[in-house]
């Protein structure tokens, strides 16, 4: 496909850097397990790079990124490259090898020493703390900063990126994280100054990078600022101001897209258009109210770049109201004025459709990936661009899909619809306070001070992915491939029992994931084959797709606990994901509200807890892992989402007796905000990540004199490092110091499913022994 002379310019904002058949992935572990040399990595990482960039140019983009590809994640890029590496990676100046880099992004084995803040008596050296990215479903590493620190730059990797393009025929424009949003995700590594503050020393870093670009051949660059769709302070915009006056000043040569996303500019509006900078772009799939007033106030000299193909959902997009509703805005400031691009990057949709050979005909037809949006692009820049002609069989298609997906059978069901009207009041309470339940629970379950717990699942190690795949392909029978589930669970059943763990779990070697084992048991869901999307590092996933009104036909997991539970005298979790993660890690249909969809699955996992209860479990956990981080950017949006995301786990958690203990689990959760919020939630127990914040995120809970029983996690698992119980004990006294002793729980992070045995194992005979530990000093006190 090729472009128009006619077509407006079209822009990509970033390509899914993992392969289109996981390339990256296997060659990151082949590479962090010692089977392939680094020069394979890096030919791999090449060969990507040069495929995703002849693909977008064939596709008819015209602003093509580079410096979009990581070996794990942008953020962590971006540090590595200004130099910001705390000294507890022993790091002294120059080139930073990729040992160094990894080390950062998941901790390193071998001998490590305290220093810059890090407390890790164990093996090795920790990573730096990992959260989510705005509001997506994928993680980035915190950068750590401290109030002396000098910026460096230690590689040109935008150059090099640019230059690699170039030499394939492919001019870029070079995608870099700004300065403004880098500090402002950056964590102070000691006291409390704002990283913000050293934007003077960082921009001279910047400066030099634009002039490296500028010398190689670079005439435009993104530069992305997603904080501008954050609520942002009068010093927060006039950061803004001072980089961009800087930058512009420094290579008045260079032309600059300032990029948002994830929301509308709102109050921060007028300072960004301020800016002199030569285009901005807004996100209009996210915020498409906000285009009117953005087409008032940028200025005629600047390209005004729409975000108007969804970078972070997978439906198709409406191609004919799309460009009737472009048509005014590009009559007005002309085909050199605008741009046409994507909401955000395209890392967070699966790569190309054509992949997905057993889909649903009709649900694919209403689909499109990463490798369809670019040519979404392509169409509306010819149709918005003067050859509408040209392309009108190809919009009507469009049209037709979609009108089709509105009609559809697939999508409704009337049982659904009606069981959502008649929810009550009573459906969305435990009938006793918790310091009732709590004492019942005590009196049923019998656990001692400090119980200690997993989160869930235990290693998928490669005999359990060989046998599912075997299964999957007929060479195992039903049979056998149970038999083999059997065995497995019996013997980590056995295992906990051993090291004297007291609530077990039967490790969830059934489940592919958490959501998707949920998903394909429930109608309303679709499932993809080759739809893979990073999560963070080598870690990818495929989201279900919600398409249609969920439902329960038959019990889930019941079978599986019973058999567990029948194994041991102490009692077996019964374990299940909660209806906001599931909406939050799905592509959700975008025909209804969220919330709507978050009741529907509620009421499905709210007949799984009953059946459970009414099997004999004593315990069961409703995770809740991504409540927070579907939580809106801008304040005054989070109450309604809390409501219905809050209301939805009650709906789900509250229909069974007191003396049933609800569990909840949460990852990488700033609480302090909502803590509102999880207190209403009525769970239980709640377990949540603290590890690598050193306990900070308990503060929340000590100030809150929250009333629930918490397991604040006492290792990483997202590192391969194996904790020794002096630093387990270390975290769990900071905790004592926070919660009273009968409040906590002793558990990892989360489960443990990425990782291996051999590093499961000590951890958890650690962690047990810490939790021993903490019952002798509290009989002595």
């Amino acid at each position: 496909m090729t472009v128009s002379q006619n077509s407006i310019s079209v822009a990509s904002l970033g390509f899914p850097r993992i392969g289109l058949h996981r390339e990256l992935k296997f060659a990151l572990e082949g590479f962090w397990s010692g089977k392939i040399p680094e020069s394979e990595l890096l030919e791999t990482a090449r060969k990507l790079r040069a495929s995703n960039w002849l693909l977008q140019r064939d596709r008819g983009i015209s602003r093509i990124p580079s410096n979009d590809f990581s070996f794990y994640d942008h953020v962590l890029d971006t540090a590595v490259m200004v130099g910001a590496i705390p000294s507890i990676y022993s790091w002294r100046g120059g080139d930073v090898p990729l040992s160094t880099y990894f080390a950062m992004a998941r901790g390193s084995e071998g001998d490590g020493s305290a220093d810059c803040g890090h407390t890790h008596h164990g093996q090795g050296t920790p990573a730096l703390e990992m959260t989510k990215w705005f509001d997506t479903n994928y993680h980035f590493m915190v950068p750590e900063v401290s109030e002396e620190q000098d910026f460096v730059l230690t590689s040109q990797k935008p150059v090099d990126h640019f230059l690699e393009a170039k030499a394939l025929g492919v001019h870029t424009r070079p995608v870099i994280l700004g300065p403004v949003t880098f500090l402002k995700l950056a964590k102070a590594r000691h006291g409390t100054f704002k990283p913000l503050g050293l934007l003077s020393k960082l921009l001279p870093v910047y400066e030099e990078l634009l002039r490296r670009l500028v010398a190689a051949g670079a005439d435009w660059v993104q530069l992305d600022e997603p904080i501008a769709v954050l609520d942002l302070t009068e010093g927060e915009r006039h950061a803004f101001s001072v980089a961009y006056k800087a930058l512009t000043k420094a290579m008045p040569d260079l032309k600059i897209m300032l990029t948002t996303y994830f929301g509308a500019l709102a109050d921060n509006l007028i300072a960004l258009a301020d800016l002199p900078v030569a285009g901005l772009h807004v996100d209009l799939t996210r915020a498409p109210g906000q285009l009117d007033d953005v087409a008032k106030v940028v200025r005629k000299d600047q390209v005004l770049s729409l975000g108007i193909i969804d970078g972070r959902n997978i439906w198709r997009a409406d191609l004919a109201a799309i460009a009737d509703k472009l048509a005014p805005i590009v009559a007005a400031r002309g085909t050199d004025g605008i741009e046409i691009a994507s909401s955000s990057s395209l890392l967070h949709v699966p790569i190309d459709l054509e992949l997905e050979t057993d889909l649903d005909a009709d649900l694919k037809s209403w689909l499109a990936f990463a490798t369809q949006k670019l040519s979404e692009l392509s169409v509306l820049g010819k149709a918005l661009g003067g050859d509408k002609a040209v392309v009108a069989s190809e919009i009507e298609a469009v049209s037709k899909a979609i009108a089709a997906r509105a009609s559809s059978s697939k999508v409704t069901n009337a049982s659904v619809q009606s069981r959502i009207a008649t929810i009550g009041n009573d459906q969305k309470k435990r009938a006793g306070a918790f310091a009732d339940r709590q004492k019942i629970q005590s009196e049923a379950i019998k656990l001692p001070l400090f119980p200690t717990t997993t989160i869930g699942s235990f290693p998928q190690t490669s005999e359990v992915r060989k046998a599912r795949s075997a299964h999957s392909k007929g060479a195992l029978t039903d049979a056998q491939y149970e038999a083999f589930l059997r065995q497995e669970t019996e013997t980590t059943i056995r295992w906990q029992e051993e090291i004297g763990l007291d609530v077990l779990v039967h490790g969830e070697f059934e489940r592919n994931d958490m959501v998707q084992y949920f998903g394909e048991q429930l109608c309303g869901f679709a499932f993809t084959q080759h739809a893979w999307v990073q999560s963070y590092g080598s870690r990818y996933v495929r989201p279900p797709i919600i398409f249609g009104d969920v439902s329960r036909p038959k019990p889930m997991t019941v079978r599986w606990w019973e058999y567990s539970q029948s194994l041991t005298d102490k009692p077996v979790k019964g374990m299940l994901t909660g209806p906001v993660t599931i909406l939050n890690w799905s592509f959700v249909r975008d025909d209804i509200p969220r919330s709507e969809a978050c009741r529907q699955i509620a009421l499905a996992i709210r007949d799984e807890v009953n059946d459970l209860e009414a099997a004999g479990a004593k315990l069961i956990q409703i995770d809740e892992a991504a409540l927070r981080e579907g939580l809106p950017l801008r304040h005054k949006d989070w109450k309604h989402y809390l409501d219905w995301a809050v209301e939805s786990f009650r709906i789900c958690s509250s229909g069974v007796a007191d003396r049933t203990q609800v569990h909840t689990h949460m990852c990488y959760s700033e609480f302090n905000q909502i803590i509102d919020a999880i207190a209403a939630m009525d769970a239980d127990v709640i377990s949540i990540e603290t590890s690598r914040s050193k306990m900070d995120l308990l503060d929340a809970f000590r100030h809150f004199k929250y009333p629930n029983e918490i397991g604040p996690g006492v290792y990483d698992i997202h590192s391969p490092r194996v904790p020794e119980v002096k630093e387990m004990m270390d975290l769990l006294s900071l905790a004592r110091q926070r919660l009273q002793d009968r409040q906590i729980w002793v558990n990892p992070d989360c489960g443990l499913k990425t990782r291996k045995w051999e590093e499961v194992k000590p951890a958890l005979v650690n962690m047990v022994e810490a939790a021993r530990s903490l019952r002798r000093e509290h009989a002595k006190a």
